[in-house]
């Protein structure tokens, strides 16, 4: 079901301040853009910056695990002992994330990305 790990996201209180710091960091500007979320790509994984809803970045950074389908990968978690956190969303270009607490408390995230080809990767 896994394809490999695709993304670390983290939550930011301002986009385009943490924008213009990671454009510098990583040497080149973001694969893809829209108002609440900026995606970079570094070594065949993305680096992404989401803006968090509460105006603060407390939350951490998640992971999320690359799948062909969220549907069907959501709830072969469920039936796994999965509990939702969060359901699907389709976040842009056809981009789904969701996640989940596992059997042990630990959240895990998974996203179906058409817009992200590990072969173009550096």
């Amino acid at each position: 079901m896994l394809k490999g790990l695709r993304s670390a996201i983290y939550p930011v209180a301002d986009l385009a301040a943490a924008r213009q710091w990671y454009e510098v960091l990583i040497g080149r500007p973001p694969y893809f853009i829209n108002d609440a979320y900026i995606g970079f790509e570094v070594g065949g994984f993305e680096l992404g910056l989401l803006l968090s809803a509460d105006g603060a970045s407390t939350k951490g950074v998640e992971t999320l695990w690359g799948v062909d389908d969220a549907e069907t990968a959501l709830q072969q978690l469920q039936t796994l002992g999965g509990t939702v956190i969060s359901p699907i969303m389709d976040v842009g270009g056809g981009i789904k994330t969701a996640s989940i607490a596992d059997p042990f408390g630990n959240q895990f995230g998974i996203i179906e990305n058409p817009i992200f080809d590990i072969r173009k990767c550096s």
